[in-house]
Protein backbone atom coordinates (compact mmCIF):
# COMPACT_ATOMS: atom_id res chain seq x y z
CA UNK A 1 0.00 0.00 0.00
CA UNK A 2 2.59 2.48 1.13
CA UNK A 3 4.97 1.51 -2.47
CA UNK A 4 1.07 2.34 -4.02
CA UNK A 5 1.18 5.75 -2.76
CA UNK A 6 4.73 6.84 -3.43
CA UNK A 7 4.30 5.44 -6.83
CA UNK A 8 1.43 7.83 -7.33
CA UNK A 9 3.30 10.85 -5.44
CA UNK A 10 6.24 10.03 -7.48
CA UNK A 11 3.74 10.26 -10.77
CA UNK A 12 2.28 13.16 -9.19
CA UNK A 13 5.97 15.43 -9.09
CA UNK A 14 7.02 14.26 -11.99
CA UNK A 15 4.01 14.91 -14.02
CA UNK A 16 3.81 18.27 -12.38
CA UNK A 17 6.90 19.35 -13.90
CA UNK A 18 6.11 18.55 -17.45
CA UNK A 19 3.04 21.50 -18.35
CA UNK A 20 2.76 19.72 -21.67
CA UNK A 21 0.43 17.24 -20.14
CA UNK A 22 -2.86 17.60 -19.51
CA UNK A 23 -4.39 17.62 -15.84
CA UNK A 24 -6.52 15.41 -15.91
CA UNK A 25 -4.17 12.86 -17.50
CA UNK A 26 -1.64 13.63 -15.23
CA UNK A 27 -3.50 11.98 -12.03
CA UNK A 28 -4.80 9.29 -10.22
CA UNK A 29 -8.64 9.92 -9.12
CA UNK A 30 -7.51 8.64 -5.45
CA UNK A 31 -4.25 10.11 -5.25
CA UNK A 32 -6.14 13.44 -6.64
CA UNK A 33 -8.71 13.60 -4.14
CA UNK A 34 -5.72 13.33 -1.09
CA UNK A 35 -4.01 15.63 -2.26
CA UNK A 36 -6.89 18.11 -2.85
CA UNK A 37 -8.44 16.99 0.60
CA UNK A 38 -4.63 17.66 2.46
CA UNK A 39 -4.60 21.20 0.90
CA UNK A 40 -8.16 22.43 1.88
CA UNK A 41 -7.40 21.10 5.17
CA UNK A 42 -4.04 22.71 5.70
CA UNK A 43 -1.81 25.32 5.14
CA UNK A 44 1.63 24.22 4.43
CA UNK A 45 5.20 26.15 4.78
CA UNK A 46 8.34 25.01 3.89
CA UNK A 47 8.80 21.85 2.01
CA UNK A 48 6.26 18.99 1.34
CA UNK A 49 5.39 17.33 4.36
CA UNK A 50 4.60 13.43 3.51
CA UNK A 51 1.58 12.32 5.41
CA UNK A 52 2.01 8.59 4.98
CA UNK A 53 4.31 8.11 8.04
CA UNK A 54 3.04 10.40 10.77
CA UNK A 55 4.29 8.48 14.25
CA UNK A 56 1.36 8.75 17.47
CA UNK A 57 2.18 11.40 19.93
CA UNK A 58 3.18 8.81 22.67
CA UNK A 59 5.66 6.89 20.16
CA UNK A 60 7.34 10.11 19.58
CA UNK A 61 7.97 10.91 23.07
CA UNK A 62 9.11 7.88 23.97
CA UNK A 63 12.08 8.16 21.64
CA UNK A 64 12.96 11.62 22.32
CA UNK A 65 13.39 9.96 26.07
CA UNK A 66 15.66 7.04 23.94
CA UNK A 67 17.48 10.04 22.10
CA UNK A 68 20.91 10.87 23.83
CA UNK A 69 22.46 14.41 23.08
CA UNK A 70 24.02 13.91 19.50
CA UNK A 71 21.35 11.83 18.34
CA UNK A 72 19.02 12.93 15.57
CA UNK A 73 16.04 11.01 14.37
CA UNK A 74 13.61 11.84 11.24
CA UNK A 75 10.25 11.75 11.98
CA UNK A 76 6.65 13.45 11.27
CA UNK A 77 3.90 14.02 13.19
CA UNK A 78 0.79 15.43 14.39
CA UNK A 79 0.80 17.68 17.80
CA UNK A 80 -0.53 21.14 18.98
CA UNK A 81 1.27 24.25 18.96
CA UNK A 82 1.94 25.45 23.00
CA UNK A 83 3.51 28.56 21.78
CA UNK A 84 5.21 30.37 18.70
CA UNK A 85 7.47 33.44 18.68
CA UNK A 86 5.37 36.72 18.65
CA UNK A 87 8.23 38.55 16.87
CA UNK A 88 8.12 36.64 13.71
CA UNK A 89 7.03 33.51 13.98
CA UNK A 90 10.26 31.69 13.46
CA UNK A 91 9.89 28.89 16.68
CA UNK A 92 7.23 27.11 18.29
CA UNK A 93 6.89 24.97 21.05
CA UNK A 94 4.74 21.48 20.56
CA UNK A 95 3.38 19.29 22.66
CA UNK A 96 4.60 15.86 23.77
CA UNK A 97 2.91 13.56 25.84
CA UNK A 98 1.69 14.72 29.13
CA UNK A 99 3.89 17.53 30.41
CA UNK A 100 6.33 17.82 28.05
CA UNK A 101 6.81 19.75 24.71
CA UNK A 102 9.91 20.08 21.99
CA UNK A 103 11.40 23.27 20.69
CA UNK A 104 11.32 23.63 17.16
CA UNK A 105 12.98 25.55 14.55
CA UNK A 106 12.86 26.20 11.17
CA UNK A 107 15.49 24.64 8.42
CA UNK A 108 18.02 27.51 8.00
CA UNK A 109 15.59 29.89 8.57
CA UNK A 110 14.00 29.06 4.91
CA UNK A 111 10.99 30.01 6.04
CA UNK A 112 8.11 30.75 9.04
CA UNK A 113 4.90 30.19 10.66
CA UNK A 114 2.06 32.31 11.27
CA UNK A 115 2.44 33.82 15.03
CA UNK A 116 -1.35 33.36 15.71
CA UNK A 117 -1.34 29.37 16.04
CA UNK A 118 -1.59 28.61 19.37
CA UNK A 119 -3.38 25.33 20.04
CA UNK A 120 -3.82 24.63 16.56
CA UNK A 121 -3.08 21.25 15.27
CA UNK A 122 -0.09 21.01 12.89
CA UNK A 123 2.11 18.12 11.08
CA UNK A 124 5.72 18.33 11.75
CA UNK A 125 8.44 16.88 9.53
CA UNK A 126 12.05 17.05 10.23
CA UNK A 127 15.11 16.30 12.79
CA UNK A 128 14.61 15.33 16.27
CA UNK A 129 17.06 15.79 18.90
CA UNK A 130 17.95 16.60 22.68
CA UNK A 131 19.96 19.32 23.57
CA UNK A 132 20.94 21.62 26.36
CA UNK A 133 19.88 25.46 25.73
CA UNK A 134 21.73 28.05 27.50
CA UNK A 135 20.27 30.56 29.72
CA UNK A 136 20.88 33.17 27.40
CA UNK A 137 19.23 31.10 24.60
CA UNK A 138 16.18 30.42 27.03
CA UNK A 139 15.93 34.10 28.23
CA UNK A 140 16.17 35.33 24.20
CA UNK A 141 13.14 32.99 23.65
CA UNK A 142 11.14 33.82 26.68
CA UNK A 143 11.24 37.39 25.58
CA UNK A 144 10.02 36.35 22.10
CA UNK A 145 7.11 34.71 23.78
CA UNK A 146 6.30 37.80 25.63
CA UNK A 147 7.05 36.28 29.18
CA UNK A 148 7.69 39.30 31.74
CA UNK A 149 10.57 40.05 32.93
CA UNK A 150 10.15 38.49 36.50
CA UNK A 151 10.00 35.54 34.48
CA UNK A 152 12.46 35.77 32.53
CA UNK A 153 15.06 36.56 34.88
CA UNK A 154 13.81 33.43 36.89
CA UNK A 155 15.87 31.69 34.24
CA UNK A 156 18.93 30.81 36.04
CA UNK A 157 20.33 27.51 34.19
CA UNK A 158 20.65 25.47 31.66
CA UNK A 159 17.94 23.32 30.78
CA UNK A 160 18.17 20.26 28.52
CA UNK A 161 15.15 19.91 26.21
CA UNK A 162 13.17 18.29 23.26
CA UNK A 163 14.49 20.20 20.19
CA UNK A 164 13.20 19.50 16.51
CA UNK A 165 14.34 21.32 13.39
CA UNK A 166 11.30 20.84 10.85
CA UNK A 167 11.69 20.71 7.22
CA UNK A 168 8.33 21.60 6.50
CA UNK A 169 5.07 22.07 8.20
CA UNK A 170 1.55 21.79 7.75
CA UNK A 171 -1.19 24.01 9.56
CA UNK A 172 -4.87 22.61 10.65
CA UNK A 173 -6.98 25.58 8.67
Amino acid sequence: MKKSILFFIGSLLFYSCDTSVKKENSLNATTENVITNTQKRYKSFGNEVLLEDIEGIKVVTNKYENLKEGDTLAITFATTVKSVCKAKGCWMRVALDTDKEAMVKFKDYGFFVPKDIENDTVVIQGKAFVSEVSVEEQRHFASDAGKTEEEIAGIIAPKKTYSFIANGVLVKK
